[in-house]
């Protein structure tokens, strides 16, 4: 396998409607190459890496295609030996649900370190679960790891596969050893067969750390697929989950919390809000959740504005909505709040709600619905021009330097977002007031709310110009021959 590159689109989607893909879960303790791993077989750089333990907290999955055979690969977080409510006690339940979840496992240990006590209780875990298993011995790049790859025999797993993932070392091997390890998984066929043709709606949800991000998605998937708590900056990956809505495909794409700009300063931060900004770029429609008791604050209009930027489609979600007393004198005054601060986005809708309690929840996926249609809507090209006229007549466009300016001819070029071209006599001299009192009508009178509007103004262009351009260079060829 050749070097990933940094690549931001998803792992294609192979799923086929006769069986479900192999699912293949990575694991090990902390800091023992995991998500390398998981990168490299991947084919792209999708999980954060970095030198410091516990960069992986969430279940990560992808989708690959893997000699023939359909894989989700499971990026897992370290294995630790805690109990409770703790942090890393919730992160060892998620890894050993994945694990049960997984029809085969790669166990990864670090042979410069040898096999820890640690790696004995988890490689003890997983004999007892009956997962079918691949030990992989990863950091083997020198002789360091020759000790601890002969102490991996002591885990009864089999022979350990000697790796260095981070200089792509032994991955023909460890290819060989997965596929024939797949030959002897059965899969199941799945409850429900969705139809793959269609694209599935993309849906960041996005916002500022310990909003309830996490918590949100889980209630609306209806299962703790997602690590939760009361610590902030508990996501440090975009994950992505994958989920069917009365019969339509949605990916929810979960995100690491952002914080104002200049209070990032650890790379491990950067990595997640660079990860973040990827899941918004390639969002169809972003929601923008906001803690109800400290809501609109400067960096949620920064975040706003950032989507509107990118031309993404934009919800309000005001979560929390349980601890709110005055709820009716509350939401008037969030609306208004939204239509002064964010008059770039007209008519944004916003959706109040209980994440935790699920209360009202069902109101957020049918304003993610509409908006995302009119994200995507193409209005004609004959009634474009028709409003044209309308609109000139009743406010034509001011005159500049005693001349006028003449719209012609409107025309939509794109969707997602709406974007149109307006052709105009002295096109750089129109005022942009008047186009935004273009884009304002357009809002209006096709109700495309709630979604950035993308207007480019170009001359018209003068049918006569090429004659009078190809008569003025006439003389000058009957000039030249003169000349000779």
């Amino acid at each position: 396998m050749d070097d990933f590159e940094d690549i931001d689109e998803a792992v294609e989607d192979f799923d086929t409607p006769e069986t479900r893909p192999a699912r293949l879960a990575i694991i090990g303790r902390p800091n023992v190459g995991k998500s390398t791993i998981f990168n490299r077989l991947a084919g792209k750089k999708l999980a954060i890496v970095n030198d410091q333990p516990g960069v992986t907290r969430d279940v990560r999955e992808a989708r690959s295609r893997f000699r023939g055979h359909d894989l989700t690969l499971m990026d897992t977080a370290g294995f630790e030996n805690a109990r409770g409510q703790k942090l890393e006690a919730r992160m060892r339940a998620q890894t050993e649900a994945a694990v049960m979840d997984a029809d085969l496992c790669l166990f990864v240990y670090d042979a410069r370190e040898g096999v820890t006590p640690l790696d004995r209780i988890f490689a003890d875990f997983v004999r007892k679960s009956g997962k079918p298993t691949v030990l992989v011995a990863n950091k083997c790049e020198s002789r360091a790891g020759d000790h601890g790859v002969n102490e991996g025999y002591s885990l009864g797993m089999g022979d350990p596969v000697e790796v260095a993932a981070e200089h792509n070392i032994g991955f023909g091997e460890l290819d060989d050893e997965i596929e024939m390890a797949l030959r002897d998984v059965v899969l199941t066929v799945p409850d429900e067969v969705i139809d793959t043709t269609e694209a599935p709606v993309r849906i960041a949800i996005v916002g500022r750390p310990n909003a309830g991000k996490s918590t949100l998605i889980n209630t609306l998937i209806g299962k703790d697929r997602l690590l939760t708590g009361p610590e902030a900056g508990v996501t440090r990956d975009s994950i992505t989950i994958d989920y069917v809505w009365q019969g339509r495909r949605v990916q929810f794409h979960d995100t690491a919390g952002m914080r104002k700009k200049s209070k990032v300063n650890e790379t491990l931060e950067v990595l997640s809000v660079q990860d973040t900004l990827r899941a918004i770029k390639f969002a169809q429609v972003v929601v923008l959740l906001m803690d109800a008791e400290s809501p609109f604050d400067k960096q949620d209009l920064q975040i706003a504005d950032l989507c509107e930027r990118e031309g993404r489609a934009l919800v309000l979600g005001i979560t929390k909505w349980d601890l709110v007393k005055n709820k009716s004198e509350m939401s008037k005054a969030l609306r208004e709040k939204a239509a002064n601060s964010l008059q770039q986005l007209k008519g944004v809708p916003v959706v109040m709600f209980s994440g935790l309690t699920g209360k009202s929840v069902d109101r957020l996926l049918p304003a993610i619905e509409r908006v995302q249609i009119d994200w995507s809507a193409k209005l004609k090209t004959s009634e474009l021009n028709d409003w044209l006229i309308e609109k000139v007549q009743r406010h034509p466009p001011p005159a500049v330097q005693g001349r006028r300016i003449k719209p012609k001819y409107i025309s939509q070029t794109k969707t997602r977002p709406p974007t149109f071209v307006l052709k105009c006599s002295r096109a750089d001299k129109l005022p942009e007031s008047y186009k935004r009192y273009l884009i304002n009508g357009i809002r209006e009178d096709f109700d495309l709310w709630a979604v950035p509007i993308r207007m480019y103004v170009k001359a018209d262009e003068n049918p006569y110009d090429n004659i009078k351009r190809i008569k003025g260079m006439e003389p000058l060829k009957e000039n030249k021959r003169r000349n000779r």
